[in-house]
């Protein structure tokens, strides 16, 4: 059972809150209310076959597409696009082709939350796919919910979008619980840490990874020996970095973006070493480009395979894939993680024939049957909307690439 708690139901309220926030100010953007005043119930049931044409499915995307997360955005759309062209290659999905709209919003919520309303109001989209964070999501997917329409695999591990009333989401990946569940263990069992500390990013992301870190050290009987943060969207650092060498930690859990991250664990070196574990969202290719050589020995869990062991069916066939979409793109975690995306929304297309509906195709995906992407299982269910329970533990070598490992007792 993947843990609840106060945390989880709290973020649903902030989540509330700046939803209705935006809605006071989004103005225009918002569909207009009928004569009677039933504007909600009235635009849900006039898109709700919107996107869906005789020869196509359009697909919409909000994600960081500039700033310090772009390369979480462009990969997840790069991977989201791999699969959709090897579905058109061989004839689309029951006659469809399929095609997706992406928007830019830079890893910030209110444009996040501006971009979902054009895409499902304008642009008119069928259903949203890799979202790109936790505040971005959660400003986006109640609106999602609103109209209807599906929330596909988002990029987050964030809690409060794997309550099992939400039945319009379908999560791809494993939970931010999840791994950091993992990371104490490895450090607490194979290393016989207890002083471990989080250095976090200041917001719903950056506090749901300390959230489950706190929740995994007490389950041992244990506290954080300290903690630091920065704020979204910046490189501001070095408060954190004083409050963590301060704690002279055994090892620090990191739940950030990769450019703070490296910059945050060379700072850290430069007087004292202790083993550095970072959650899947940091973006592990451009965080290996940012430290260099002085990469070797991170760790970094994810919530996917290798991409580069093409052993495993599922990688061979997103290689495939991405070699035929993008000849010149190197395959990553993320784009892979996106691949999956894309798979998943195919399959629940598969699901429906023709008669393509929203409830068709969540029903397709959560009646409880093993969805099988070439060996990568995704099991849904009434209430589940959590795909996998994959975590996977990676260190980074020497040469810049990183490898799975199956304990941490012996070091990098």
């Amino acid at each position: 059972m993947r843990p609840k708690s106060l945390v989880a139901a709290l973020a649903i309220v902030v989540a509330l809150a700046v939803l209705f926030a935006g809605v006071a100010c989004a103005g225009s953007a918002q569909p207009a209310p009928d004569a009677d005043g039933t504007g909600g119930a009235a635009a849900s049931a006039e898109r709700a076959d919107q996107g869906v044409f005789d020869d196509r499915v359009l697909f919409g995307q909000s994600a960081a597409f500039s700033g310090p997360a772009q390369d979480l955005g462009s990969n997840m759309r790069l991977g989201i696009l791999a699969a959709f062209n090897e579905a058109n290659e061989a004839g689309g999905v029951h006659g469809r082709r399929l095609e997706l709209e992406s928007l830019d919003d830079g890893y910030e919520a209110d444009a996040a939350f501006s971009n979902t309303q054009e895409l499902l109001y304008e642009r008119k989209v069928f259903a949203l796919i890799g979202a790109v964070g936790t505040p971005t999501s959660r400003s986006a997917f109640l609106s999602a919910n609103s109209a209807g329409a599906p929330f596909l695999a988002p990029f987050t591990g964030a809690e409060f979008l794997r309550d099992p009333e939400l039945d319009n989401i379908l999560n791809l990946r494993a939970s931010y619980y999840q791994e950091t569940e993992e990371m104490v263990e490895r450090l607490t069992e194979d290393l016989g840490f207890k002083r471990i500390a989080v250095f976090y990013q200041n917001d719903s992301f950056g506090q749901a990874g300390l959230a489950g870190t706190i929740q995994a050290l007490q389950r041992r009987g244990l506290e954080p020996a300290g903690s630091g943060y920065y704020e979204r969207n910046t490189g501001a650092t070095t408060g954190a970095v004083f409050h963590i060498v301060d704690t002279d930690p055994e090892a620090v859990i990191m739940v950030g973006a990769y450019a703070p991250v490296a910059k945050a664990i060379q700072a850290v070196r430069e007087q004292i070493d202790p083993v550095f574990m970072a959650i899947s969202f940091v973006g592990s290719g451009p965080l290996a480009e940012a430290l260099g050589a002085d990469g070797a020995g991170i760790y970094v869990t994810q919530v996917v395979p290798s991409p580069d062991d093409d052993s495993i069916p599922v990688v061979a066939k997103y290689q495939a894939a991405l070699t035929s979409h993008d000849p010149d793109a190197t395959p990553s975690f993320v784009s892979l993680e996106g691949y999956l995306a894309g798979r998943l929304a195919i399959a629940g297309l598969q699901g429906c024939g023709r008669d393509l509906t929203h409830d068709c195709f969540l029903n397709a995906i959560r009646r409880g049957q093993t969805v099988d992407i070439e060996g990568f299982p995704l099991q849904y269910g009434p209430e589940d909307n959590q795909g996998s329970d994959a975590v996977f533990v990676t260190v980074l070598g020497e040469n810049g690439e990183y490898r799975q490992v199956e304990s941490l007792e012996g070091g990098p």
